[in-house]
């Protein structure tokens, strides 16, 4: 493939001034969940690490310190709880997309970057998983980057 025929992903910036862009993040969430392919990883749970970083449109409004005017980290927090406590996952790639899609149910949400890790998968390595990034369709006209 030639230097021209290459993909070039560019990163994105969770946060930007320019593009009226808060960075909202969430770090190393440990929960217990019901996930794995393996009939050993089906009768237990297991200790999984979750990483998030949300590009957030930035409301034109002042904040007025009030938490309506913001996307609010305990109520992602919340929901990715109550995610992994349902039902029994096989991918953490599955979940990694449900988590995603969870952070767009608020339209100012542009962006969802994803980490999911088994931290318990193998003796010789802390963790093991998936890293997604994905681009909210439905985010507010105004917000669209």
């Amino acid at each position: 493939m030639t230097a021209g025929a290459a993909q070039i992903i560019q990163p994105q910036y969770f946060a930007d001034a320019r593009n009226a862009v808060r960075h909202v993040f969430i770090r190393d969430l440990v929960l217990p969940c019901s996930i794995g392919i393996h009939d050993h990883e089906k009768t237990a749970p297991q200790r999984i690490r979750i990483n998030l970083d949300l590009a957030v449109s930035e409301e034109t409004a002042q904040l007025g310190d009030d938490i309506r005017n913001v996307v609010c980290y305990e109520g992602i927090a919340n929901g990715i709880r109550d995610l992994v406590s349902s039902d029994h996952v096989n991918l953490v790639e599955t979940l990694a997309e449900q988590v995603a899609e969870m952070c767009f149910s608020d339209s100012r949400v542009r962006v969802a970057r994803v980490r999911i890790e088994k931290l318990d998968v193998f003796q010789d390595a802390t963790s093991a998983g998936v890293e997604i990034e994905r681009i909210n369709q439905n985010a507010a006209p105004e917000s669209r980057g």
